[in-house]
């Protein structure tokens, strides 16, 4: 399985992505899940991907390849990160169209994956959207500042109460982070590497990466800390009364 997520703050954007692709008793693979491409000083965009992973790679190959071929239409030549979205929409749901038969259905066959694009094209303000496997897409609202996919329930009640277009780089690093610790904590089929991406606005650079191993020693202390003041905030909650 897999988790993802990206944030769109006032000071840029957040993307946070495990590599697990498979887990089970005797098999666990990993595959990377954020796949960048950018022209420094013009635009920059972000990918990560969920679901099913040969329409994943498909996809990634055919955004590439339209890039190094000079195609009429490509991320090095969309006008608006709009338009950007419904390019790699197109190829999400050509793919899948393709990879699917009705044997595959009855067989239980999904070749479908869901998508988040983010990033910033000059004369814009950065901006990230949800491309499903029909390939439309909806962009992140001011009311709520985030998107995910694959196992989100798990890291959703922290993102709820922290994340706000206002917060800060810095804080919407930490959160992010301790939604992808505690999914990892609730389903063993999310886990690392954890990569991070870190994208300030009209930087227009390709920001600053990070992957982590499970061992790391930040990914140790932030877990230890999350872990202890959980606890602590617990054991600090008023008892109920029962008059039993």
């Amino acid at each position: 399985m897999t988790y993802c997520l990206a944030l769109k703050l006032n000071e840029g954007l957040v993307f946070c992505s495990d590599s697990r692709t498979n887990a089970g008793a005797d098999q666990v693979s990993t595959y990377s899940k954020m796949h960048r491409w950018g022209i420094d000083g013009e635009r920059q965009f972000i990918l990560l991907s969920a679901g099913n992973l040969a329409t994943t790679q498909s996809v990634l190959n055919r955004v590439q390849r339209d890039i190094s071929e000079r195609a009429e239409e490509s991320l090095a030549n969309m006008r608006y990160m709009s338009d950007a979205a419904g390019y790699v929409g197109h190829l999400n749901k050509a793919e899948r169209e393709r990879h699917v038969s009705t044997d595959d259905v009855n067989a239980g066959f999904n070749p479908a994956a869901t998508l988040i694009l983010g990033g910033q094209i000059r004369g814009e303000e950065p901006q990230l959207f949800m491309i499903y496997p029909e390939g439309n897409y909806i962009s992140v609202s001011g009311i709520t500042p985030f998107l995910q996919i694959g196992e989100k329930k798990y890291g959703k009640p922290i993102l709820d109460r922290i994340v706000r277009a206002d917060t800060d780089i810095d804080s919407a690093v930490r959160c992010a982070l301790v939604s992808m610790d505690s999914t990892m904590r609730s389903n063993a089929t999310v886990g690392p590497p954890i990569e991070l991406l870190v994208y300030k606005s009209d930087s227009l650079t390709e920001g600053c990466y990070h992957s982590f191993a499970d061992n790391h020693p930040y990914l140790q202390s932030l877990r230890k800390s999350w872990d202890e003041k959980v606890i602590q905030a617990f054991n600090e909650m008023p008892s109920l009364p029962l008059d039993c």
